[in-house]
């Protein structure tokens, strides 16, 4: 190599290198996929948990939300939709979201949370070792079921036939609606079913409601039936039916009693899951957590509506009371 050959070549490397050294790779900012119905107290826990956790929304972390309303076909839609985005986590809020993004993905991880039973939905093959790609949080619906039915008992002692609103497109509102009328048989109590596939299907309910005259009404909460949540307080306030459900923002839209786990922790614990498997955890691994809190809400205005005295016992063990 000739002396000026040299020098060239060694300006070259000189004038290279503090370019090469000063370039710094802006780090990934992972993304997030979140399938749900609307904006619920679920959503704001598992925002708040992920931010408990370090983690901050346009910082290091991107949440790709799509909301499908009651509107199954909209599930598959916007399923599709995120897994084409290639999201490295899907959380799925509901058993339909659920439904939806496991259908068109088996790699990327899902965390369910608001899921009722996710064993006997096909979701997970245990509580304990899920399998494949799904975990999260259930809402451990056998329990539910059985301590509403204990209270409507309290109640109204009296009570011999109770409907039920259901979604039969639905896993975890199918097997809520088996269990409750299992369990509602043992205690001689008759279930009258009131499906509801879309939140058009309400008006036709309420005239099949109309017709059947039951003693109360059960509402399996899903995304069905969930922008109806007020109307269906007003219809059974008129009808003077008193009417029971899952999580506490149901009582608070007028319902008379909502019993379950808290939507809000629900989507704190579903947090840590993501926070898990971003940092490099198998989501088949990760034991399905169950809640070991229930609130117990009773609308005390519902009850005057309806003319009906809430048992002391049952006040006594409310959470909270809506005056």
């Amino acid at each position: 190599m000739d002396r000026r050959h040299f020098l060239l070549t060694s300006l070259a490397g000189a004038l290279a290198a503090p370019i090469a050294g000063g370039a710094q790779q802006t780090p990934r900012v992972p993304r997030v996929g979140v399938l749900t119905f609307a904006e619920t107290p679920s959503l704001a826990g598992f925002r708040a948990g992920l931010q408990a956790l370090g983690w901050r929304e346009a910082e290091n972390i991107h949440l790709e939300l799509r909301f499908a309303g009651g509107s199954n076909e909209r599930y598959r839609e916007l399923a599709q939709d995120l897994v084409r985005l290639k999201v490295d986590v899907l959380a799925a809020v509901s058993s339909q979201a659920v439904q939806a993004v496991q259908q068109e993905t088996q790699t990327i991880p899902i965390v369910m949370f608001m899921v009722g039973d996710p064993v006997g939905a096909g979701f997970v093959a245990s509580l304990g070792r899920p399998g494949g790609n799904v975990t999260g949080v259930s809402t451990q619906l056998r329990d539910v079921v059985g301590k509403i039915l204990e209270m409507l008992r309290e109640v109204i002692p009296g009570a011999r036939r109770v409907a039920e609103i259901w979604d039969p497109t639905n896993a975890s509102s199918t097997n809520g609606h088996r269990e409750t009328e299992l369990m509602a048989a043992q205690v001689g109590l008759r279930v009258i079913s009131v499906p509801i596939r879309q939140p058009a299907d309400l008006e036709p309910a309420f005239a099949d409601l109309n017709r059947e005259q039951p003693d109360a009404l059960i509402v399996q909460p899903n995304a069905s039936v969930w922008e109806g949540r007020t109307a269906i307080s007003q219809f059974a306030i008129k009808r003077r039916l008193p009417t029971i459900s899952g999580p506490p923002i149901w009582a608070e839209a007028g319902l008379l009693i909502s019993y379950g786990p808290s939507s809000f922790d629900a989507g704190r614990h579903a947090a840590r899951y993501v926070d898990k498997i971003l940092k490099g955890a198998k989501p088949g691994d990760l034991p399905v957590e169950q809640p070991t809190k229930f609130d117990l809400v009773i609308n005390l205005k519902t009850a005057k509506a309806l003319g009906l005295t809430i048992p002391p016992s049952l006040l006594a063990r409310a959470d909270q009371v809506i005056e």
